[in-house]
Formats: C-alpha cells, sequence, structure tokens
C-alpha cells in the first residue's frame, strides 16, 4: 500500500491519484472468488470490482492511520502483544 501511496505523490506527472490507481489494483488485491467462479459479468462484476476499488482506495487514504510507522513486514506492535498474549489477548 506504502508503494501505491508513493506512486500516487507523483499523481501531478502521471494522472494516477489514488483513485485511479484503487480501481487499477483492486480486482489483484482484494480477488472475488464470487466472480471467478460464477463468472460474474456485466453490472454484477461491475459493481463487485466497484466495491473493491472504494475499499482499496479508502486504504490508500489511510495508510498511516491503519499501518503507522511499521517498516513493510514488520509486525505491529498491538498485533505481536496480542499473539504474545500480552494486555488485551483473549485465551
Amino acid at each position: 500500500m506504502r508503494h501505491l501511496l508513493r506512486m500516487a505523490a507523483h499523481s501531478s506527472r502521471t494522472n494516477m491519484h489514488t483513485r485511479n490507481l484503487a480501481i487499477v489494483w483492486a480486482p489483484n488485491l482484494l480477488r472475488s472468488k464470487d466472480i471467478e467462479a460464477t463468472g460474474f459479468n456485466g453490472t454484477a462484476a461491475f459493481m463487485e470490482v466497484r466495491v473493491q476499488s472504494i475499499v482499496v482506495e479508502f486504504i490508500l487514504t489511510h495508510v498511516e492511520q491503519l499501518f503507522g510507522d511499521a517498516p513493510l513486514g514488520a509486525e505491529s506492535p498491538r498485533r505481536s502483544l496480542l499473539l504474545a498474549g500480552g494486555p488485551g489477548a483473549t485465551a
């Protein structure tokens, strides 16, 4: 997501702002087994892809709030505490 956000930072030259990036990348990032299995076409497929792109655009516009400063691939401290049985973990 951070890479796509860096790409969006160059939208003045590329015209690939967050909405365009979301439209292009959403079907790959949020694959839909419904579309693949049932062979959706037409309006149903369009609506499914539209929902996917809205979700990806939301994520891109809130990358820092969602992922914080953690480097790519690193677990967040909160997740580590939950997995290790720290504060807030449930049995």
